[in-house]
């Protein structure tokens, strides 16, 4: 419809031209300046992300500060590490030494392998795999392989015997080094799959889900329910008379690394570690919108009240660390792992160990375990728990 033609419709005759080209213009200028006016209005309240308003409307996470001496560092040590057990729940208490049951013991020529299970007194039968290289006269080092998540419910300590997302088998392949390795099926995975709270029928994601808001009713996480279960899988692999206690690793890709690395925050008999491909800073992944690149398994409720992932990482010093991470992992932003080092480095400079830190960020990798990766992490365990 044309200018005229609308007037008509609202007012009768038309004007005549001179008039109605007036009137027209002064109607568009009067809308014009309106839009503009709400469109600043508008753009004042967006001009940043959704995920940048809601961090910064909530309470700020207290800046993490390293302590100026390494005896000031250590009483502040305590203090984050008896509020990351708090933030994790009441966790059933963990008995001295699990209860196994051995299910079979193969011969694989260069070493042997256990199927075990234990209880683990919060209602699950928890099974694993031992790796045991050939007897010899001495103890041996050890590690605690952490499988990852990737949504492959199924599979979960089954990563121990293939190189489905690993340049190699790391069960053989460890064992065959000389290494006592042992890895266990986390909640809803593995031949724990389908045996949580929500009954046989209900798998994947949703049991997942369900496993979670089972324990936040009962007051605790399920992140800690998981890490609880590989505590007690630390405390099975240190009773084996083949171990030396003083050279126990832990490694894993993916929310395998992130096992990793918060139980080496929360256990020192832990003694070296490597993490592939997840190092993740908890307030960079909520600003690159990056909160469903990791399932609801490993949040811990009131966590940002208190600190960020730099402050979990620092509680390993001086013990030696490897972090392998893409720069095009979404789930581990580079930004944040920045700030992660930022950090942690000088915590190590309070013991003189600068070099026990180590973060790698490989330039167009995204979440993968690349063989130049699987090489530092052997070459890892070898120089900082064979080597002694």
């Amino acid at each position: 419809m044309t200018a005229a033609g609308l007037n008509r419709g609202r007012f009768g005759d038309a004007p005549p031209a001179p008039a109605l080209d007036a009137i027209v213009r002064i109607r568009l200028l009067s809308l014009g300046v309106a839009f503009v006016i709400g469109t600043q209005g508008i753009m004042a309240q967006t001009n940043q992300s959704e995920a940048t308003q809601w961090l910064t409307a909530a309470s700020a996470t207290p800046e993490f500060k390293v302590s100026k001496s390494r005896r000031a560092w250590e009483r502040t040590r305590k203090e984050i590490r008896a509020q990351l057990w708090e933030l994790l729940g009441r966790l059933p208490a963990r008995p001295k030494q699990p209860a196994v049951q051995t299910i079979l013991r193969q011969d694989h020529g260069d070493f042997l392998l256990e199927k075990f299970r234990f209880d683990n007194g919060a209602g699950a039968s928890v099974p694993g795999y031992l790796f045991l290289p050939k007897r010899t006269e001495k103890k041996l080092p050890a590690l605690l392989y952490c499988h990852w998540h990737g949504g492959q419910y199924d599979n979960g300590k089954e990563e121990l015997l293939r190189a489905d997302h690993t340049p190699a088998a790391p069960g053989p392949t460890l064992a065959k080094r000389g290494y006592v390795v042992l890895g266990i099926d986390a909640c809803g995975f593995g031949e724990r799959h389908g045996k949580g709270p929500g009954g046989p029928e209900e798998k994947r994601g949703a049991a997942e889900m369900t496993a979670s808001k089972f324990n936040l009713w009962v007051g605790r996480t399920l992140w800690g329910m998981i890490l609880r279960d590989d505590l007690m899988a630390l405390d099975y692999l240190l009773s084996r008379p083949e171990v030396d206690a003083k050279r126990v690793g832990v490694t894993g890709i993916s929310m395998g690394a992130t096992r990793s690395w918060w139980l080496m925050a929360l256990d020192e008999r832990i003694k070296a570690g490597v993490a592939v491909a997840c190092l993740t800073r908890y307030q960079d992944l909520i600003l690159t919108e990056g909160l469903k690149y990791h399932g609801i398994y490993y949040f811990v409720p009131g966590m940002l009240n208190h600190f960020d992932t730099e402050a979990v990482v620092a509680l390993i010093a001086p013990r030696p660390i490897l972090f392998l991470t893409g720069d095009q992992d979404s789930g581990s932003p580079v930004a944040g792992i920045r700030k992660i080092e930022a950090k942690v480095c000088p915590v190590y400079r309070l013991y003189d160990h600068e070099e026990l830190f180590q973060s790698r960020i490989y330039a167009g990798v995204g979440h993968v375990y690349l063989p130049d990766m699987w090489q530092r992490m052997l070459d890892w365990f070898d120089d900082n728990l064979k080597a002694k």
